[in-house]
C-alpha cells in the first residue's frame, strides 16, 4: 500500500496541500487523507466513499452532492474542500489538531463524550476503542515513512510515479444524453472523461 500511495500522491498532492493551506489545516493531515483511502477512491462495507471516506449523511451535510446521477465524494477537489470544512470545525470545537484528526475517525461527538466521561482533555489520555486509539498514530507514522521512504525500503527512482494529468474545464448548459458521444465531440474519449470525473456515476447527466 505505501508503494501504490507514493505513486498516487505524486499526482494528487499538490491539489491537496494547496486546499488545506487556503483552509488553514496544517499540511500534515494530508497523511489523514493517505490512510483513509491510500488515495484512492475507496468504498467501505459501510458506504463511506472516496479519497476522505465521507458517509452519505456527512458527505451531504458538508454540501456534497450524492445522489443517483452525481456523487461528489468521488470529486478530489470538492470532497477535499469538504474535509477541509469538517477539520476546521473540531479544530474550533476542540482547539487541538490531535482531537481534531481522531474526531475524523470517531466523530466530534464521540470524541467529546469521551473526554467528558474519562475527565481528560488530551487525545493521548483518552482510552478509546482499538481503531480511533490508533489513529494518530497511524497519521505520525505514515508521515514518518512518506518524508523519508528510503530508510524504510522504499524507493522513489525505483516506483513509477503518477504524473498530474492535464485537464480543462468544461461548463455545462445542457444536460448530456450520451457522455460517449460528448466525449469524442470535445475532443476526448469516454474512459478519461470518467477516469477524470469518477463522480459522474452514469453514462448520462441531467442538469
Amino acid at each position: 500500500m505505501v508503494a501504490s500511495s507514493i505513486m498516487a500522491a505524486a499526482r494528487y498532492q499538490d491539489l491537496i496541500e494547496k486546499a488545506l493551506k487556503e483552509n488553514g489545516i496544517p499540511d500534515d493531515f494530508k497523511y489523514l487523507c493517505l490512510i483513509e483511502s491510500g488515495l484512492n477512491q475507496a468504498v467501505s462495507p459501510a458506504g463511506a466513499k472516496g479519497f476522505w471516506q465521507f458517509m452519505p449523511a456527512t458527505a451531504k451535510e458538508f454540501n456534497l452532492m450524492v445522489n443517483s446521477q452525481i456523487d461528489e465524494r468521488l470529486d478530489v477537489t470538492k470532497s477535499t474542500t469538504a474535509a477541509c470544512k469538517y477539520l476546521r470545525i473540531a479544530q474550533n470545537k476542540f482547539n487541538n489538531w490531535m482531537l481534531a484528526a481522531a474526531s475524523y475517525n470517531a466523530g466530534m461527538g464521540g470524541i467529546q463524550n469521551a473526554l467528558d466521561d474519562q475527565l481528560v482533555e488530551r487525545y493521548f489520555d483518552l482510552h478509546l476503542n482499538n481503531e480511533t486509539s490508533r489513529y494518530v498514530f497511524r497519521i505520525l507514522a505514515t508521515k514518518i515513512i512518506f518524508e523519508n521512504p528510503e530508510a524504510y525500503g522504499f524507493s522513489k527512482e525505483q516506483i513509477e510515479l503518477y504524473e498530474p494529468i492535464p485537464t480543462r474545464k468544461v461548463e455545462l448548459k445542457n444536460s448530456i444524453s450520451d457522455l460517449k458521444q460528448w466525449a469524442k465531440k470535445n475532443g476526448s474519449n469516454y474512459h478519461m472523461v470518467k477516469v477524470l470525473n469518477p463522480w459522474i456515476l452514469q453514462d448520462k447527466l441531467i442538469i
